[in-house]
C-alpha cells in the first residue's frame, strides 16, 4: 500500500510541473483569442506535461512583470519560468541599465522561489538606432551569464522574415504565425524543461 501511495504522490508531483510564461504582447496573443496564442498551442502539444501557464499581458514592461511575479509564483508554484519581457521598455526608450536591473530582480525572485528561470533574448526594431539597440540587446546575454540562466533565442527574428505572419502594425505576430512559434519554442525548450530536472 505504501508503495502505491508513493507511486501516486510521485505521479502527482510530475503532473503538477508547470512552466509559467511571464511575457508581454508577443506571448499574450495580442489581438487574438488566448487559446490560439503560442503558449496555449504549446500546452496542447505537450498535453499539459508540463502544464504551460500563460501569465503574459500585452503592454507589460519588465517593472510591471516584476510587480506581478510574487503573486504568480505563489499561485502557480512553477518549476520553470520563461521571462519574455523588456520589449515594451525598449519601445518606450527606457534606459537599458534600468531594464537590466529590473530583469535581474525578476530572475533572482524566480530563483528565490526555487523555480528555474529561463530568459528570452529580446531585440528591438532597427529604427530605434544602432547604439540603443546594441546596449539593449546586450542586457540578455549579460544577465544569462551572470546568473547562470539559459538564454533562448528571440522567436520574432524568424517571424519577421515572413510578412504574411505579421499583423499590420509590423510589430506583432498574427494568428497564422502561432503554430510555427509553438513548434519553434517546443524544440528550444525541450532540453531545458524536463520532468526529471
Amino acid at each position: 500500500m505504501s508503495f502505491l501511495l508513493l507511486l501516486l504522490l510521485t505521479f502527482r508531483a510530475a503532473a503538477a510541473d508547470t512552466l509559467l510564461i511571464l511575457g508581454d504582447s508577443l506571448s499574450a496573443g495580442y489581438r487574438m483569442a488566448t487559446n490560439v496564442a503560442w503558449p496555449a498551442l504549446l500546452n496542447d502539444k505537450w498535453q499539459q506535461k508540463p502544464m504551460v501557464v500563460n501569465a503574459s499581458i500585452s503592454g507589460d514592461t519588465s517593472q510591471q512583470g516584476l510587480s506581478r511575479l510574487p503573486a504568480l509564483l505563489k499561485e502557480h508554484q512553477p518549476h520553470w519560468v520563461l521571462v519574455e519581457l523588456g520589449g515594451n521598455d525598449g519601445l518606450r526608450g527606457f534606459a537599458p541599465q534600468q531594464t537590466e536591473q529590473t530583469l535581474r530582480q525578476v530572475l533572482q525572485a524566480i530563483k528565490a522561489a526555487n523555480a528555474k528561470p529561463l530568459l528570452m533574448q529580446i531585440r528591438l526594431p532597427a529604427n530605434y538606432g544602432r547604439r540603443y539597440n546594441e546596449a539593449f540587446s546586450a542586457i540578455y546575454p549579460k544577465l544569462a551569464k551572470e546568473l547562470d540562466v539559459p538564454l533562448l533565442p528571440f522567436f520574432m527574428e524568424e517571424v519577421y522574415l515572413k510578412p504574411q505572419w505579421m499583423q499590420d502594425d509590423g510589430i506583432h505576430p498574427n494568428r497564422d504565425a502561432q503554430p510555427f512559434i509553438a513548434d519553434w519554442m517546443a524544440t528550444r525548450l525541450a532540453p531545458l524543461v524536463k520532468h526529471d530536472s
